[in-house]
């Protein structure tokens, strides 16, 4: 398997296809071969546009063609669980759109699914695969700040089109599935645990979704998270990790660029900036990290297990904000 080169399918023709084209094509490991729409003229107009080689004018159409390994699913929310499903059913790898689904039973559905199919399956975090990303995680592991007393951060930007699919209930849209997500993910992953309790606040537009969201995880006795995220402010992004003994600060988290400056300081000290240089497109890490796991057999750095982990929490978190009072996660 490891001379193999995975032929990729793009599952739509969504804005953030954009994105993952330029790194499939820097791979030496992956090929784009294909695009599918529900339209087969949308389909034919972007494969023109991108010179992809093959349109496919349905979903079912790509799914069913031995020509494609891998595909990536970008449609809305509320689509991610079954077609992700119905790919791994018809022998196809996949890497999905954040979030890989909007109920934990589905995410079930899809681990068992893959072990049926034999198939990877992983939820594309990119900002997961960055060294900065990477660097934050050894400094805590080694100590650098003590132990994770908490970790606060928000992801916002100003969204005026209600047209827009994040602003559509019936397809999951909504703040903390669509930038909410990532401090939650990113809070998760550098403390090490799962959140056991959740309390979350929300502001819902005429749109019928949080627009704001504002949220608190506790992790135990003295460990929690803090975030917020929502459309009606402009673009922010930031994390900091505050230990025992010092803190980093992290200034783009999440859409890091390819060289970033972190800073990390001891309790009483001047925080002092590291740098960090990273791949020429962010997106990179997680297409390499599939040729790893489908050709080297290495597990997915975000697993079903992490995936499952934060679908719960971002639920707990809207129980919470509906209810008016903090849950159990």
């Amino acid at each position: 398997m490891t001379n193999r080169i995975l032929r990729w399918g793009l599952l739509s023709t969504a804005r953030i296809n954009r994105s993952l084209i330029p790194p499939l094509r820097a791979s030496p490991r992956n090929r784009l071969v294909g695009v599918a729409s529900r339209d087969p003229a949308r389909a034919e107009a972007y494969a023109r546009e991108w010179n992809i080689e093959r349109a496919f004018g349905s979903y079912e159409a790509m799914l069913e063609s031995p020509d494609i390994d891998v595909v990536y699913i970008s449609l809305p929310n509320s689509l991610h669980a079954q077609w992700t499903i119905q790919a791994l059913r018809a022998g196809k790898h996949v890497l999905c759109e954040k979030p890989l689904a909007t109920r934990v039973e589905d995410v079930d559905a899809i681990t068992a699914t893959a072990a049926a199919a034999g198939r990877v399956v992983a939820e594309a975090f990119m900002y997961r695969h960055h060294p900065q990303t990477l660097q934050v995680k050894s400094l805590i592991e080694r100590g650098a700040i003590g132990e994770v007393r908490l970790a606060r951060g928000a992801f916002t930007f100003t969204l005026t089109d209600h047209a827009n699919v994040r602003m559509n209930a019936g397809l999951d849209g909504g703040s903390i599935w669509d930038v909410g997500c990532y401090p939650i993910n990113y809070a998760r992953t550098m403390i090490g645990a799962e959140p056991v309790e959740a309390f979350g606040m929300q502001f819902t537009g005429p749109s019928g979704v949080d627009e704001t969201f504002v949220g608190t995880l506790r992790f135990g006795e003295d460990v929690y998270a803090q975030f917020d995220c929502g459309f009606r402010a402009p673009f922010r992004m930031h994390m900091e990790i505050v230990g025992s003994e010092g803190l980093i600060v992290v200034p783009r988290p999440f859409k890091p660029t390819a060289r970033e400056t972190i800073y990390i300081g001891k309790a009483g000290d001047r925080l002092e900036p590291l740098t960090i240089e990273g791949p020429e497109w962010l997106y990179l890490g997680e297409v390499e990290d599939m040729a790893d796991a489908i050709l080297e057999g290495a597990a997915p750095r975000v697993s079903l297990k992490d995936s499952r982990g934060n679908v719960a929490a971002i639920l707990a978190l809207l129980r919470s904000a509906h209810a008016g009072r903090p849950v159990e996660v």
